[in-house]
């Protein structure tokens, strides 16, 4: 078994320097990166540079290309609130705006480049704004969902030293009763009107900081960001991605999975938390010159978000199945969108009624794709290509997508196994590049020659991915990944329980739900089972992120267990799933 060490010694050198050309056009189409050398690369044609930063080799030409005309109208990021307020930024007002955050991080956040700072905030423009600002500085940023709680942020201060946080007033407090105990922490910067006793105002610093910045010549396998991803059996763990990992590595999909050009209009619906918002809101539109469209809604809602499709020119959406299983119990007939043309989905299994019924009552095509934290996206539907239902898409490049077995060997088509990328004599580039502070782990993702994905499924004769179910007990449930350690964690420090397993569990609107199954302490087993378990699941609220609290709890007299002690969580899902 090759060892992580002689894998990464696969990875090529790269030093090609990455060409981009300007020119008008006849006006129907927009062509005026070179983005055929950025898909080249993808498919492994053509080296990676060995310089590269998203935010001078993309989102300064587009500036360049705008001013010169060479660009449709459309705002590079069109924020709106459902409340009547609404931002426009232009590229050239995206660049101009980002080189005086670059400022505010640098002095006087006092970060430097290969600093850490941890991101937490809604959908609101400050947070693009910040992500390009990062980029620009060469500063690690560490997305987090602003459902973190406390406990949440203090562990993820503590395992990344980083050195700033940026957040609203919403989290400051919960920031404030855990910095004490995180000794790398030296900036707090807040995103709010107001200011707050040791946090430094942005919108303050913004407004006075100088609007020129030269940004920092980052080489494409420097780190640029890291996410934090659920495991199974431990705490969240650290993927860590390069300069061109996502700002190069999202180009095949652009094109062939969002099917974008500068024309269109990009609502992307997922969590800034998490890895999807920076695939199909910052990297894929921006790396194609289109429009980032946001709507800050504090949950999703199908009736707002069907008038907002019905008042805007929202070309091109990107939600989670369970978004769309909440949109098809609506009447769509009722609704006639402006100008949508093409819908996405991913994060979770996509029921094929719901594509069905979406197909019937608005006559728009559902197209799925599958990816990672760690990989970025593994498969997809293309555009225009045959629809599978039920199936994930096709791999996309540079990925050569197998299904294994237990030793590694290919199995045959239509055999279940592994779902797992082969490794050759190249490290695809857009991998992340390890688990920070832990090799152990990021060497048991590898198995021979393989990345060892953790979802089993199967690959039918025309090449097509399907998937069975995660190969751990990680629970996808409305395109959040939940480790269920995290929650049998939060619920043994309640007095009544004595341990607990959490499995996934079906659900209609979600796909799975979160199950725990509780033993409890005898002194409480007489005590009225309902109002126990809804104190169980506020009880989880509170120590954890609320969305991974048990929506389900059931009490048992003692779980199933292996011969050495530990808890069969497999034979607990099977029961839920009707597979025993």
């Amino acid at each position: 078994m090759k060892t992580l060490a002689k894998l990464q010694a696969l990875r090529p050198i790269w030093n090609a320097r990455l060409l981009r050309k300007t020119f008008h056009n006849d006006g129907r189409a927009f062509v005026p990166l070179n983005l055929s050398n950025f898909e080249a690369i993808n498919r492994c044609e053509k080296e990676v540079p060995e310089y590269f930063n998203f935010a001078s080799d993309v989102l300064d030409v587009w500036s360049q290309i705008e001013k010169e005309g060479n660009r449709p109208p459309n705002p590079a990021l069109w924020w709106i609130n459902g409340k009547g307020n609404e931002v426009r930024w232009s590229y050239e007002e995206l660049g101009a705006l980002s080189r005086k955050a670059a400022h505010v991080l640098l002095d006087p956040c006092g970060l430097r480049r290969g600093d850490r700072a941890i991101l937490i905030l809604p959908r609101v423009p400050e947070w693009w704004l910040l992500n390009a600002a990062c980029i620009r500085t060469g500063v690690v940023f560490i997305p987090g969902t602003p459902l973190l709680t406390a406990k949440d942020i203090l562990y993820r201060l503590q395992a990344s030293k980083a050195k700033c946080i940026i957040t609203n007033e919403n989290l400051a407090p919960a920031v404030d009763s855990v910095s004490s105990s995180c000794p790398f922490l030296r900036t707090k910067l807040l995103v709010s009107e107001g200011r707050r006793d040791g946090w430094l105002n942005f919108k303050e610093l913004l407004q006075a900081a100088p609007s020129s910045h030269d940004c920092v010549k980052t080489k494409s396998d420097e780190p640029m960001t890291i996410y934090f991803t659920s495991g199974t059996t431990g705490p969240p763990k650290m993927a860590e991605h390069t300069h061109s990992s996502y700002g190069i590595g999202c180009a095949l999909t652009a094109r062939y999975w969002l099917d974008l050009k500068p024309s269109d209009i990009m609502w992307n619906m997922s969590d800034t938390g998490w890895v999807k918002a920076a695939i199909g809101s910052v990297f894929a539109p921006w790396l194609r010159g289109s429009s980032v469209f946001v709507h800050h809604m504090p949950q999703f809602d199908p009736r707002e978000t069907l008038n907002t499709l019905v008042r805007y020119p929202v070309t091109t959406m990107c939600s989670a199945p369970t978004g769309y299983r909440m949109l098809v119990q609506q009447d769509l007939t009722r609704y006639r969108f402006k100008s949508l043309r093409h819908c996405l989905t991913g994060g979770e299994p996509l029921n094929p009624e719901v594509l069905m019924q979406w197909k019937k009552q608005t006559g728009l095509d559902l197209y799925e794709g599958y990816g990672q934290t760690e990989v970025g996206v593994i498969s997809l539907t293309e555009r225009g290509k045959e629809i599978k239902p039920g199936s994930m898409g096709k791999p996309v490049a540079p990925y050569d997508v197998q299904i294994i077995d237990e030793n590694g060997n290919i199995l045959p088509r239509g055999e279940e196994g592994e779902i797992a990328i082969r490794i050759q004599s190249k490290w695809p580039f857009c991998f992340f590049t390890r688990y920070v502070d832990n090799p152990e782990k990021t060497a048991s993702t590898f198995r021979e020659n393989f990345y060892i994905t953790g979802d089993r499924g199967w690959m039918d004769e025309d090449g097509y991915l399907w998937f069975v179910a995660r190969a751990d007990d990680v629970i996808l449930s409305s395109g959040y990944r939940i480790g269920p350690f995290e929650v049998e964690n939060a619920l043994i420090e309640h007095p009544a329980v004595v341990e607990s397993a959490v499995v996934s569990s079906p659900d209609l609107i979600r796909g799975e739900v979160v199950k725990a199954y509780v033993v409890l302490s005898p002194s409480f087993a007489s005590h009225d089972k309902e109002k126990l378990t809804r104190e169980l699941q506020d009880h989880v609220k509170k120590i954890t992120a609320p969305y991974k609290y048990p929506r389900k709890v059931e009490f048992v007299q003692q779980l199933p267990k292996t011969i050495s002690g530990k808890i069969r969580r497999n034979e607990l899902r099977k029961k839920e799933w009707g597979q025993i």
